[in-house]
This record gives structure tokens, sequence and C-alpha cells, in this order.
């Protein structure tokens, strides 16, 4: 797998650029050609020979995003060790779940990160995480910043290890179904499962996707913005462009550090020709205005993608006529840790082939969806919706979960018996795009009607002082359930009564009268997840006072929003009882 990530572009052309690291500090960015990235995937890989590490044994990855974090990847699939990174947000207690969980022998780490110009103790919290991890025998640790960290018996200074390796490591021979990976991912239920990803497979739809699904052209500087702890950043930063011996960008920082316009900075400054972001990080922008993305040269770009969650259509207009300047394809790409790589693309497709706002469209090369209906049948024709299915195999979907395949089987393939169950629900349109629902465990039934809570956030989204909004269904003694929708405004906004009454006409309008809010409650900001993903499970726990079991909220980007969240819900609840 490595020789094709690296070793045959280094014959051909060892000086091309395999990696542009756009650090945190603005202005440094690190170019890695594939000669460069060979040697210190090598001199990592027999680091890890040396102390023990063997094909089929697990590593855990607790690394920001660099050239040695992507180097930490291929150097285990190089001698065929499992990785599961582990994004470096996440807590001691869920950073030790996964290890544990997974079976982990060494974790390969940086003493700190460097995020939005503050800087993140990662040494320090592998220590509380591995306290209780007796099976992990080294940790890897190398330097992000010149900070000296407390170094115990198990820890190893990476780079000096490095420093006195071999640059050459034959590469393990691997069969196409062996594991090359390993990457959690919540489940409805709370524990995180851990996705397992194959060689051959999963490579081959990773590296088409790239190529096809962005029209990715021989030259071209690739920027995908997601982190590697994701499945994202496996696929579209490290394995699928590596793949294709694209030049990837990989983005240390955040959208708004040192300000709003680091994006576009940055698509100026290394040239970028496609950029492919979450929608979550589009609203955030769009909240701070034109003149940030004005002020840079964006003609270096062609295709535009969203992922991570459906985008709704103000944020979609603004991708395509203010950052694309109206001249850029916008992909709305619909996928899961699960699946491996794009299944629901616009592109590819027949050149200038229509492409709908807001819409993921058209199923990629051999994904056969289908929708079904409640009694578990296809549902045939157009302009009909359903749970979304995918009915025969494709070489990216996911082998197992580590450890429980039991769960693996219950969890995707026995909703509809011979067919994939993707949780997600989804609408055939008359042309037979398909349009993404939203999850069907957010699907509420207001008085008999089906609705996704995704379709009341769209319509909402719409009105220009709301950049943001989560819809929940709570009990409800008269419609069973009834939605409660949690609101952000933008700063200036002073009328919130008369904002609330707008956005019931709005949705009263887009979908239908049963679909506008019973509750609407303005708070300062939503709960989410590191990936920016909205954690709905909570705001359903603030609404029905389970107060006491809020659950795991260790993936929170910022837990005291619960606090946050609960004293707005009491002040809303005394007021309208008043």
């Amino acid at each position: 797998l490595t020789v094709n990530c690296l070793d045959r572009h280094v014959e051909k052309s060892p000086n091309r650029v395999a990696l542009i690291w756009e650090r945190d500090e603005p202005g440094t960015a690190v170019f890695v050609t594939y000669r460069e990235l060979l040697d210190l995937t090598c001199r990592l890989a027999n680091t890890l020979k040396k102390y023990g590490i063997q094909k089929g044994d697990k590593v855990a990855i607790y690394m920001s995003v660099s050239p040695l974090s992507v180097a930490a990847m291929l150097a285990c699939a190089r001698i065929g060790a499992v990785h599961t990174v582990i994004f470096a947000g996440f807590s001691a207690e869920s950073l030790a779940g996964r290890i544990m969980d997974s079976g982990c022998k060494a974790v390969i780490t940086y003493n700190q990160g460097v995020r939005g110009g503050r800087i993140i103790e990662l040494k320090t919290t592998v220590d509380e995480g591995v306290k209780n991890c007796p099976r992990i025998k080294h940790v890897f640790v190398a330097q992000r910043t010149d900070n000296k960290v407390q170094m115990g018996d198990r820890d190893i200074p990476l780079e000096e290890e490095m420093a006195k390796a071999a640059s050459v490591c034959i590469p393990e021979s691997m069969d196409s179904e062996d594991t090359l990976f390993m990457l959690y991912t919540s489940g409805s239920t709370g524990k995180p499962k851990g996705i397992v990803h194959s060689q051959a497979g999963y490579l081959l739809y990773a590296a088409l996707t790239h190529k096809y699904v962005f029209d990715y052209q021989q030259g071209d500087v690739f920027g995908c913005v997601a982190d590697i702890g994701w499945i994202t950043g496996h696929s579209y930063v490290v394995y699928g462009p590596l793949c294709n011996g694209a030049t990837s960008v990989l983005f240390e920082s955040t959208p708004v550090y040192p300000d709003p316009g680091r994006y576009w900075e940055v698509v100026q400054r290394l040239k970028i020709n496609q950029f492919y972001v979450a929608p979550t990080a589009i609203r955030l922008l769009l909240n701070y205005g034109e003149e940030w993305v004005k002020k840079y040269d964006r003609s270096s770009l062609k295709t535009l993608g969203s992922v991570g969650e459906p985008i709704n259509h103000e944020a979609w207009q603004w991708f395509y006529q203010v950052v694309g300047e109206g001249r850029c394809t916008v992909v709305d790409t619909w996928w899961q840790t699960e699946t491996g790589g794009i299944c629901i693309a616009p592109r590819p497709s027949e050149e200038k082939a229509e492409i709908v706002p807001a819409m993921a469209m058209r199923p990629f090369f051999g994904i056969v969806p289908v929708l079904m209906d409640e009694n578990g049948k296809v549902i045939e024709g157009n302009d009909v919706s359903g749970a979304l299915c995918i009915a025969q195999p494709w070489p990216g979907m996911a082998r197992t979960i580590y450890g429980d395949h039991q769960r693996f089987v219950d969890a995707y393939f026995k909703a509809y018996p011979g067919y994939y169950f993707t949780g997600d629900g989804a609408y055939r349109t008359k042309k037979g795009y398909y349009q993404i629902t939203g999850r069907m465990d957010d699907v509420i039934n207001i008085s008999g009607h089906r609705l996704g809570t995704a379709e009341i956030e769209d319509a909402m989204a719409d009105h220009p002082e709301v950049p943001e909004t989560a819809v929940i269904g709570y009990p409800h003694k008269i419609k069973g359930e009834g939605a409660f929708a949690f609101i952000v405004l933008k700063e200036q906004t002073a009328h919130t009564d008369r904002v609330k009454e707008e956005l019931k006409t709005l949705v009263a309008s887009k979908i239908a009268k049963y679909a506008v809010p019973d509750h609407i409650l303005v708070v300062k900001r939503l709960p989410k997840t590191r990936s920016g993903k909205i954690m709905r499970r909570l705001l359903r726990k603030v609404v029905t006072e389970q107060l006491s079991n809020m659950g795991d909220v260790t993936t929170l980007d910022d837990p005291s929003v619960v606090k946050e969240l609960l004293d707005a819900y009491q002040k809303y609840k005394e007021k309208s009882s008043s």
C-alpha cells in the first residue's frame, strides 16, 4: 500500500511536493517532497520495528496534523501494523477507552500541539490516558514545540531515534483483505465503534473518488482542511491524494485564526485548486461577512467540496457565489466513516451536467442506492422518500467493528436484510437525484407526519439573522412529538421576539404549519463535537430534563456549553410559565 502512495511516485518524480504543511503560525508553510516523505516514513517504520512493533500490532496515533503524523500512519502501513488515529482533541478518558478497546501496544504523540495560537498539552493527556493501559509498552514522543515535557521509562524521543534509523525499510507484503486501519466513530448508543478498513479495497476507493469527484488533475494543489483524526482526513488528506501522486495540504490551524480570512489567505498563498471543508465552518465564516473572503485572490480554485453533514441552502449559495465567485463546481458529498469514501456527489457526471444546490445527487461508480419503506420494502419510482440503503458491496466499505462483529451486523445489516442501512433518510427527486434528509434517528413524527429535523433546520437557516440552528423532537401531549428549536443569533440582532415570529412563518411557508417548532430557544452557541457535529442527544436531555444522565460529554469541543444550555433553558421555562 505505501508502495502505491510513495515508492512508485519517488521512482518517477522524487521532487514532486507530496505535502504542504500549513502550520498554525500563519505564513510558515513547510513543503515535503515524495522522496522526503518516503525517507521519514521508512525511518519511523524502522524505529517502530526496533521497539518490537510487528505486523498485526495496533498503534495509536494521537497527534495534530503534520507531515510526521502522516508519516506515522504510513509507517504503520509499511510494516503491516494497524493504526488507529485518535483525534488530538479527545480527552484522556476517550483516549484510554479507544486504546483499551483496540488493544494498542504503542502510542505516537507530540510533546504539545498548537492550534489557533493556543498550546494543547498532548503528552500530558497521553500520560493521563495510558496510566490505566498496561498493554502500552512504548510512547513515542515527537517535538512540535521547544517546550520540555516530562519523559518517563516508556517514553521514547521519536526524532532522536529516527535520526539513528536506516532510511530504507522493505514494505511488508499484505493480503488485500488485511486490516489497514481502525477509526472510532460514535454510534447512536454512545459507545464508540472501532470501524475496520481493508488494504486494497479502501485504497482503491479513496483514490478513485479523490480523482473523479474533485476532478483532480496532475499538478493541482488539493486542500482538504479536515483533521487526520476523522475519516475525511484519512481518505482525502492522506491516502486518496498520495495514491494519486497529488500535492495535499495539511491544515493545522482554525478557520478564524488569526482572523476569519485564514482559509482564503491560504488559498491565495498556496494556490489551492480544490478546497474541501465542513458546512459548519462555512456557516461560521458566513457570519463574519464577505470582506474577509474578497480580500484574497481565489482565482486558483476550481472545485469546492463540502463534507460531514447536509449543507443548508444559505451556506451553499455563499460558498458558491462568494467563495467560488460563481465559477467553481460545488460538490456536496455524502458518505460516512463506514463507507470509506464518497458515495453520493454531483460529480463525476456528464460534462456540464446540472448541479442542484445543497444536494448530493449522483451515486458514485458501483454504488447502488435504494430507498426502503417502514415495512422493509424497496420504494420504486421518483419523488419519494425513505430509508437510504446500499444494495451491493463496494470496495471502500468497512469490514467489521473491531472486536464486535455482531454489533456490525446489527447496526448495518439487520434493519433491512440484504442491504447496507446507512442510518440516513433520503428523498429521490422527480429527476432521480438523491437528497439526504438527515439521520433517521433525528426523524420526528408530528401528528403522524414524518419529518427530518434537518428539514426544519434548513428552513430556519435561511433567515439572515440566524447562522445556526438545531432542532430536536420532544414528547408532546397532543401531537406525540413536537419540534423544539435551539437557535444562535448574529451578534447585532436586537429583536429576538420578531426573529422568532419570522422563523415560524418561514418554516410554515417552506414545509408546513405542522412543522413549526413549538418552542424556540435562543442560545449563545450549540453543543458541538470537535469535528463540528451538533450533539443533538445533549439537547434532547436538556429539554426532557434528564439532567442526571448526560452521557459521555468528553467529545464536546467545550464541555462548559452544557451549563450554558441548562441555564438558558431554565430561564426560558420560567419566562414561559409566568
